[in-house]
């Protein structure tokens, strides 16, 4: 079965993003531009996740719909961005990763971790954190091993995976021995799929593009 899916989005609890972007605006554009399955974003932000909790029931197994609405088709999964800022052999780099989750319930634990190891998660919808990605990946994947991480637009040069000015050479370099529980990347407006086929770090790893919109 196949499915059209925008998976990297914001909220209106994100910086620079439109206040009309709100799960039933969402739902209602993806409905117009013929799409199956949206991310809910930005779950780590506590008044975002009170509203999804408000508007959303679970319909299929990881899978969310609008409560109110008696015909939704629309499906969320729940998905967000987080930005990792941390020095690393000598270095200092600039993460951006997606996390999805299957549940609220492990979205909960993860915020709930992340709140522990001293991350604000209220200031923004695509918080900002101190931690590595591979104290990232550990933290995700000892919660819940449905869970995924995957790299955001990796070549973006300053917050990405293979970011020219704060990124590493390798999934493995970045992740360590995480790495085997990256399955894909997200392209972004830095590349197209021809050009990551190309590169033998990602032959084994699907190549993804989302919209990361931040508007409707």
């Amino acid at each position: 079965m196949e499915f059209v899916t925008d998976l990297h989005l914001h909220s209106k609890y994100s910086r620079a993003v439109s206040k009309e972007m709100n799960l039933q605006n969402m739902a209602l554009w993806a409905s117009k531009k013929g799409l199956d399955i949206l991310s809910t974003s930005d779950w780590t932000h506590p008044l975002w996740m009170r509203e999804i909790r408000q508007e959303l029931v679970e319909a299929e197994e990881g899978l969310y719909k609008l409560k109110n609405i008696k015909e939704a088709k629309t499906r969320f999964l729940l998905s967000v961005e987080v930005s990792s800022i941390y020095s690393q052999n000598g270095r200092v780099h600039r993460i951006h990763n997606l996390i999805f989750s299957p549940s609220i319930e492990t979205s909960k634990k993860i915020s709930d971790e992340l709140i522990k190891r001293g991350c604000n998660l209220s200031s923004d919808g695509r918080p900002i954190i101190g931690l590595s990605s591979i104290s990232l990946a550990e933290l995700v994947f000892t919660i819940d091993e449905k869970a995924m991480i995957i790299p955001c637009h990796i070549w973006t040069p300053w917050f990405s995976l293979y970011g020219a000015n704060s990124g590493f050479d390798s999934i493995k370099e970045c992740f360590g021995d995480y790495s085997k529980y990256i399955y894909g990347v997200e392209t972004g407006l830095s590349s197209d799929p021809y050009m990551n086929w190309q590169i033998k770090d990602l032959d084994q790893k699907t190549i993804l593009s989302f919209s990361d919109a931040h508007s409707l």
